[in-house]
């Protein structure tokens, strides 16, 4: 699996500190993905979502910020973003292709906005995407409850279409037997 990396998309404080569902597990098993790449020399890559001026993602300030559970180390990439979309306007499919990365593992949040568009986007342009369980989240909005978004996008429109979602464990599995 040397041509896969792991994307972090959005995890940052503003985000994390509003409660999504399911944070707790989201955070620790995104974490626990992240060691699982370090140790396994797998690029991680964060994607850092910049919401202008006034804004709870404004750059610079706490909230736009990766949460502290989940920071990037040494030479790890950020890739800031205006958009849903991780690859508009970021040189992310660039730098993918520059490095002959053919796999994304995606994780992170909104589940129904910049996690659907980025794995959108990198499905049409030929990745591999694996979405391991438990990985993404999002909030309550006023039809659908943050589980039922989380349900619905990771079983009835990204799996088998876009990406396979896999357990924590079949990834592990996977990235060990390389």
């Amino acid at each position: 699996m040397e041509d896969t990396a792991l994307l972090v998309i959005d995890m940052q404080n503003a985000l994390v500190q509003d409660n999504p569902y399911n944070i707790n597990s989201v955070l620790k098993n995104i974490e626990h993905i992240i060691t699982l790449c370090r140790d396994n020399s797998l690029e991680v890559i964060y994607i850092r979502h910049d919401g202008g001026a006034d804004d709870e993602l404004e750059y610079g300030t706490k909230g736009w910020q990766i949460d502290k559970t989940l920071r990037p180390m040494g030479d790890e990439k950020i890739f800031e973003k205006k958009f849903n979309s991780a690859f508009k306007e970021t040189k992310l499919k660039e730098y993918l292709e520059s490095k002959n990365i053919k796999r994304l593992i995606i994780t992170g949040m909104q589940t129904e906005y910049c996690m659907d568009t980025s794995i959108k986007v990198a499905f049409e342009y030929g990745y591999e995407i694996i979405i391991p369980k438990e990985t993404n989240t999002t909030y309550d909005n006023q039809f659908l409850t943050g589980q039922e978004l989380y349900e619905f996008y990771n079983d009835k429109i990204w799996d088998g279409r876009y990406a396979q979602i896999m357990t924590i464990e079949e990834l592990e599995r996977k990235i060990k037997s390389r």
